[in-house]
């Protein structure tokens, strides 16, 4: 069992807010976590997906009276949305009787319908935190390539060989097209989606552009974005949005995109092993979303992130503003004796940031020229965790 960095965050939002929604992906290890936390106070745990629970809410307030003293954990919420009313009542008469925190631990997909459903019924009573893929702090330093090759799914990462790793992303990918995109959207086609999601692997790092995909599928830039749209809801995709200053130069307006986990960048590019993955073409844009993502998963809540592109030539893989609003300049190198070009120093010139780093699949931290480092991966999220 791979410890979860989230889990004592997990446990302290439970301490503070009467419910806790805990979302990602299918089989990131959410209920496994939610588990582990049931085991360490009195809980229950219902799982919304199987009839024989879903049963056992038709009166949600008799069964919660049943359960006073415990935390109740719902698995697959969203599959139960007219629950969140209730649950908005109860916890209120909850607190009049001194019943403030750790009341629910909720476990979904970050669906757009969970989303509003809880936004507008559980307003100031719910934390929301995101469980991610497995990252490098957790799996240990040693197992780098392990995991940019596997992806961080912990079915993925953990199975036996290489082949097997990907038999298993291959499955949870026709999983996800076949039965789980059209439960959030029925009208979707899912040859459609999975040709876009191919495109989006090979483009990966790319600039976001609907009217070329639209042109390659055979459908309008609003569907393309629509698609974008649902699969960035689901936690699959991310778009890395420009860092937008002003300082009189034409800055590149488009979003960068990345499927976030690279297990899944390179089943849908049939890359099966490690030496695979070094000669394909692909291998820089997937190194720079397995940086971005491991990143992104140990920053401080409140930290946004951005690139950083004009059209002039100044550019950076990724900018991060902390809550103390310090920013960090990120360049991503898969080489072992890195170089950044002219492009970055006129980026760390428009930006001023505090320090500026370039990541590198190297172990050593060294300067390379005044106020930029060369940093490992494992060094960068120590320090920026």
């Amino acid at each position: 069992m791979i410890p979860r960095n989230l889990f004592p965050l997990v446990l302290e939002r439970l301490n503070q807010f009467p419910v806790v929604a805990l979302l990602g992906p299918r089989q990131v290890g959410k209920t496994t976590l939610a588990l582990q936390i049931a085991e360490q106070q009195q809980a229950v745990y219902l799982d919304l997906e199987a009839p024989q629970e879903r049963i056992k809410l038709q009166d949600p307030i008799l069964y919660f009276k049943l359960h006073t003293d415990k935390l109740i954990i719902l698995d697959e919420v969203h599959r139960f949305p007219e629950l969140f009313n209730v649950l908005r009542g109860w916890i209120d008469e909850g607190k009049r009787e001194g019943l403030k925190s750790g009341r629910f631990l909720l476990l979904g997909s970050a669906s757009p319908e969970l989303l509003r459903q809880s936004g507008e019924s559980l307003a100031g009573r719910i934390a929301y935190l995101e469980l991610q893929p497995f990252n490098l702090m957790e799996v240990g330093t040693d197992r780098l390539n392990s995991l940019w090759l596997r992806g961080g799914f912990p079915d993925s990462f953990s199975a036996p060989t290489d082949t097997q790793s990907m038999v298993w992303r291959q499955q949870f990918l026709r999983t996800y097209l076949e039965r789980d995109i059209p439960q959030f959207s029925p009208r979707l086609p899912t040859e459609t989606i999975r040709r876009l999601m191919v495109m989006l692997a090979h483009l990966q790092g790319g600039l976001f552009n609907a009217s070329e995909l639209g042109r390659s599928l055979g459908i309008d830039s609003k569907t393309v974005s629509r698609y974008i749209d649902l699969l960035t809801d689901l936690l699959l995709l991310r778009r890395l949005e420009p860092y937008h200053i002003n300082i009189g130069k034409r800055l590149v307006k488009s979003p960068k995109i990345y499927l976030r986990d690279s297990g899944i960048v390179h089943s849908l590019l049939g890359i099966t092993l490690h030496e695979q993955l070094l000669s394909h073409p692909v291998a820089g844009g997937s190194w720079e979303g397995f940086i971005i993502e491991n990143v992104l998963s140990v920053t401080l809540e409140g930290t946004t992130a951005y690139f950083y592109r004009t059209t002039g030539g100044a550019e950076a893989d990724l900018i991060l503003i902390l809550p103390n609003q310090d920013r960090y300049l990120i360049e991503i190198k898969r080489s072992l004796t890195p170089q950044v070009s002219k492009g970055f120093y006129a980026a760390q010139e428009d930006i001023a940031p505090q320090s500026s780093f370039v990541v590198y699949a190297g172990t050593e931290r060294y300067p390379l020229k005044e106020k930029v480092e060369v940093i490992s991966l494992s060094e960068l999220l120590a320090l920026i965790t």
